[in-house]
């Protein structure tokens, strides 16, 4: 909302030494946000005056274009009283108008500096303007096109041209949120402006307007819920020629609308003005009486746009004999328009129901400024006042007269009464506020007000239609005292509470990635089949069933994801790109698997029954918590003490050992091949029977297809699993101040066996004096044998009550190759 400082100030005592920044400012603390502030025409400078035209003398040119040699009086501003001579370019004005003339030295937008200089022959000192050389948009201003051509009775040669035409105001422009609908008006904004300065605000609704009669424009208002109240005036005699007044064409422009004729910049002013949106009908083109109605199956309309609409049935209309004329309360019909030759304007001042202007907006892609007001509340007492002002300026410069008939239909809701206790704005702000301040601040905003014992009863205005509930009053009066004024006290936590279970193990998990050096990022959850296609992912892929977004942001990404991989590898490639040498990056997030299952669409007339409610939960797509992780590049930077070491699948698979570690949870490994990663260094993971993911090196055409080095490794488990399999008292470590005894033991296998397995039967062999098993060596060649590799461990034996004898750590050693021996055909290398 463009409010122009001229105009709000004519409805409120506003000091003239308050500056435009502290206006902005306070109506900001009462909630208005400040969008801009712009002074326009302050780019302009120098003499500029009126002028009458003495003579104009055509001369056609060599180049086909004939200008015009003027004689031009501009009084004493030229120091010398004497005619200017000015060659201009344009025709349409003639001797004796009254222009805008801009003098030697005077500065227009641009910056164009003016000067005398020769042309044409001629020497021309200055320049007769049109609207678009000063910067009022197009030539809305001129009452034939092209040069301003000003009302006879505008003023004498020589008067500043400044005021007369508003070229220097101060605008501030709002960002109006949807419950302040009052304040897209000037009367909401001068309203909120004498509440902040506690000055005198006068209403220009308040006027005296004649009563409802039978003589007015037949109307009949069928759909009496969607429009409670329909005034209609008629102006006969209208000249259709007649040109908006320069002063109200401007503050039309300056409040962000072009300025197009008097009679709908007259609609357009006074909506601004009060915040009630108006439309001109022409009474010649009217068949037979109006009618407010819901639209029929089949009907259309043709809007002032020029575009033929296929009408919905919950679209309430404005017709006459011959069907729709109007879309009530967002677009008229372009059969009824205002026209260069109408001369009996039926002005239609009506009140609409929010909700079906809204839908109705909506439904045809029309956002118009009328829509726009109608769809957040407007005073329904407006109409009768709004009608009649339209109809005083419609006379004022258009001529003719108000027919006596006025039709009057319905009459504005009553507003419902709220209770409030005195009490509780000081209980919610945390502020000191007395009773009488609660009282005075929701009379200030326009409440009647009866305090009876600790309670308050307040009506709201009829311009504040967002007031529903005492904690809207309690609104009202903090934000008067003031927003800033509440103090920044931090709520005790209450007793018995804590983190849940869950919250503690997703930080736990947190805080052992980043003690791994990770560092979390967070990516936008949507993939389109392009990005399953650079995974690798075949055809029949579980991944590539995906839940399909009605609304998404991109139509190349439409569906929400089923994996983390793809934002976490755009990310590594990102951050590589730019010169990181190495990344290690993960991310937790919900992913969704469709059920396949249509939701019901419930109707809000009711609740929905206990199976209504159970057929919608199974529709909702599964969607566990899932950690993806990524590295890539140096994992190892390089340095004075050597070269660095490039991230592999084994720290892809470690990322998992140490989360199983951390959440207490006995995780098995397995060798796996799963899309994107590659086909032989892949692992997946279980508890028990149950897999939950997978990690190791990305395939070569994965990598190639996000620009990531090659080798980068990756990892994708399903995090709520592996949260729910942790058990909830952690395992302590068991210590013991006995020595350690140390075996080693090298096994022959087939190559195809995973270590970890091996490693798992070593470790369930020898029993339980075993303190750990690590792989440390792996060799194929010659000495293992064809289809064969070696694998060296080192196992850590210790008690915890005494020292362990050779016999003992021998025997164990010997338990777990026999077992080795017994699954998996192992021979010990001497």
């Amino acid at each position: 909302m463009r409010a122009p400082m001229s105009w709000v100030r004519e409805y409120v005592d506003l000091p003239a030494e308050v500056s435009v920044e502290d206006v902005a400012a306070r109506l900001t603390a009462l909630g208005l946000k400040l969008e801009a502030l712009e002074r326009p025409g302050h780019d302009m400078s120098g003499p500029l005056v009126v002028g009458r035209v003495l003579t104009m003398e055509p001369e056609p040119q060599k180049n086909g274009k004939t200008i015009n040699w003027c004689s031009v009086d501009v009084g004493a501003a030229n120091g010398t009283g004497e005619p200017q001579g000015i060659v201009c370019g344009a025709h349409n004005f003639e001797p004796g108008d009254l222009v805008v003339v801009v003098l030697p030295g005077g500065v227009l937008p641009g910056p164009f500096e003016i000067s005398a200089r020769k042309t044409y022959g001629h020497t021309s000192a200055g320049m007769i303007c049109s609207a678009l050389e000063l910067g009022l948009g197009d030539d809305a201003l001129s009452s034939k096109g092209g040069i301003i051509v000003l009302p006879k009775d505008a003023g004498e040669p020589g008067d500043d041209a400044f005021d007369l035409l508003h070229l220097r105001d101060e605008v501030i422009e709002f960002e109006i949120n949807p419950d302040r609908a009052y304040a897209l008006s000037m009367r909401g904004v001068a309203r909120e402006i004498a509440l902040a300065y506690d000055v005198a605000f006068r209403d220009p609704a308040l006027r005296k307007v004649p009563a409802g009669n039978d003589d007015g424009y037949p109307v009949r208002v069928a759909a009496t819920d969607a429009c409670p109240v329909f005034v209609t005036r008629t102006v006969t005699g209208f000249d259709p020629t007649a040109p908006s007044p320069a002063w109200l064409a401007r503050r039309v422009q300056l409040a962000g609308m072009r300025s197009i004729s008097l009679a709908v910049d007259v609609t357009n002013y006074v909506m601004l003005e009060l915040g009630n949106p108006i439309h001109g009908y022409d009474a010649d083109k009217l068949a037979g009486p109006i009618v407010v109605r819901r639209a029929e199956a089949g009907e259309h309309i043709t809007t002032l746009d020029g575009q033929d609409r296929a009408l919905d049935p919950a679209d309430l209309l404005i017709t006459d004999d011959s069907g729709p004329i109007g879309l009530a309360g967002v677009m008229g019909g372009e059969s009824t328009e205002l026209s260069p030759t109408t001369t009996t304007v039926v002005v239609e001042a009506a009140h609409f129901t929010p909700v079906g202007i809204f839908r109705t907006a909506r439904r045809h892609k029309l956002p118009t400024e009328g829509a726009r007001r109608w769809e957040r509340g407007v005073d329904p007492t407006l109409p009768a006042a709004a009608a009649d002002r339209v109809a005083e300026l419609l006379v004022r410069y258009g001529g003719g007269q108000v027919a006596a008939g006025v039709t009057q239909l319905g009459q504005a809701p009553a507003q419902v009464p709220i209770d409030l206790p005195l009490d509780l704005p000081a209980r919610v702000s945390g502020l000191v506020i007395d009773a009488a301040t609660v009282e005075a601040d929701l009379r200030a905003v326009g409440c009647e007000v009866q305090v009876v014992g600790d309670r308050l009863t307040a009506v709201p205005p009829p311009w504040r239609p967002d007031l529903t509930d005492p904690y809207d009053l309690v609104e009202e009066v903090v934000r008067q005292v003031g927003y800033d004024e509440v103090p920044s006290v931090l709520p005790p936590a209450p007793s018995g509470r804590g983190l849940t279970r869950e919250q503690r193990l997703r930080r736990r998990v947190g805080r052992t990635l980043a003690g791994e050096g990770l560092v979390e990022v967070v990516s936008f959850p949507f993939v389109g089949d392009a990005t399953f296609d650079r995974l690798g992912l075949p055809a029949d892929d579980v991944l590539r069933h995906a839940v399909r977004l009605a609304n998404p942001l991109s139509s190349e990404e439409p569906f929400y994801t089923t994996t983390l991989l793809p934002g976490l590898l755009e990310a590594a490639a990102r951050n590589l790109g730019r010169g990181a040498p190495g990344v290690a990056l993960f991310e937790t997030g919900t992913v969704a698997f469709p059920r396949d299952v249509a939701a019901p669409i419930l109707g809000v007339d009711r609740r929905p029954t206990d199976a209504e409610l159970q057929a919608l939960f199974d529709a909702v797509p599964d969607q566990p918590l899932f950690l993806g992780a990524v590295l890539a590049g140096e994992r190892d930077r390089s340095g004075w003490w050597g070269k660095g070491r490039g991230a592999s699948w084994e720290d892809a698979v470690g990322v998992v050992r140490r989360l199983a570690v951390e959440l207490s949870v006995d995780v098995r490994i397995e060798a796996a091949q799963r899309a994107p990663w590659h086909p032989g260094r892949c692992a997946r993971f279980f508890v028990g029977d149950d897999e939950f993911g997978h990690a190791g090196e990305l395939h070569p055409r994965v990598c190639a297809a996000f620009d990531l080095p090659a080798r980068s490794a990756a990892v994708e488990i399903d995090l709520d699993f592996l949260m729910r399999r942790a058990p909830d008292v952690v395992r302590a470590p068991r210590l013991s101040h006995f020595p350690v005894a140390k075996e080693d033991v090298a096994l022959v296998v087939a190559a195809d066996l995973a270590s970890e397995v091996v490693a798992a039967t070593l470790r369930e062999g020898a029993g339980e004096l075993c303190e750990s098993v690590r792989l440390f060596d792996v060799y194929t060649g010659e000495q293992a044998g064809e289809g064969r590799k070696s694998l060296a461990f080192a196992l850590r034996f210790r008690a915890s009550d005494r020292t362990l004898t050779e016999t003992e750590t021998g025997e164990a050693k010997a338990a777990a190759v026999a077992l080795a021996a017994q699954r998996h055909g192992a021979e010990q290398r001497a």
